[in-house]
């Protein structure tokens, strides 16, 4: 029994669901950028593992894996079995046409012409929302936000875990922890976003010291934050340091 059982307890007690985010079909388009591949020719045994490690980030974070991803993960091996057996001695043409991951393309390549439909249609012009001017204070003109490209939950998964590599590793003898909860956690990231008034970096919300518990759970607090749409996750230009403002 460790002193920061209790904490570690409230962690895993703690769920968020994922169905209020993305999708494994979103997780693949994701790793398929961040890697710089051809859709159509996707290297899967490299996307398998890195899709696997990013389930295994979900677990330590205990977040809700909705069933399809679990079944992705499997559909991922079962191809990735089959590209390992021998190649088909009965000509190009029929081996090609029988590539173990050409469904799973044609899936990609219809998801991702839906969201790119999806993000087209967000992006007109919507009643009250551009049609009509608002009457603004000069004062709010002269602190206008930075331009916002909004982050995935995958960014902000990949950022996480480059904060949890980072940390410090926790002793398990002499270590006094007060417990904390997401709720708690999730009033301190609130009222730090409501004194700063503008955006802070994704990073300072982790101090060098802090434990890996504190780590996850203020982590989940802002993935619930995310979820009430309390705050918003952003970065000025791509790969730019991730952001958090108040929305």
């Amino acid at each position: 029994m460790t002193s920061s059982d209790g904490a570690q307890e409230e962690t895993h007690a703690y769920t968020v669901r994922l169905e209020m985010f993305e999708g494994p079909l979103d997780l693949l388009l994701h790793l398929i950028k961040k890697n710089r591949l051809n859709i159509t020719d996707i290297p899967i045994a490299l996307i398998t593992e890195q899709y696997l490690e990013y389930l295994k980030l979900m677990k330590v974070l205990n977040l809700d894996i909705a069933g399809e991803y679990l079944l992705m993960a499997a559909t991922l091996l079962h191809i990735k079995s089959k590209m390992l057996l021998p190649a088909s001695s009965e000509g190009e043409g029929e081996e090609e046409e029988t590539d173990p991951r050409a469904e799973l393309v044609r899936r990609l390549l219809e998801y991702q012409q839906y969201k790119e439909a999806a993000l087209e249609l967000e992006d007109r012009p919507l009643l009250d929302r551009n049609v009509f001017t608002r009457l603004v204070p000069q004062e709010a003109e002269e602190t206008e936000e930075e331009e916002r490209i909004e982050v995935s939950l995958f960014e902000l998964l990949e950022a996480f875990r480059k904060v949890l590599d980072r940390a410090r590793l926790e002793t398990f003898h002499d270590v006094t922890l007060e417990p904390i909860t997401v709720e708690e956690k999730i009033q301190e990231v609130l009222s730090l976003l409501q004194k700063e008034k503008r955006s802070v970096a994704f990073h300072t919300l982790f101090p060098d010291q802090a434990s890996r518990t504190t780590i996850v759970v203020t982590f989940l607090a802002v993935l619930e934050l995310v979820k009430m749409k309390a705050i918003r996750i952003f970065q000025a230009a791509a790969f730019d340091t991730i952001r958090l403002s108040l929305f």
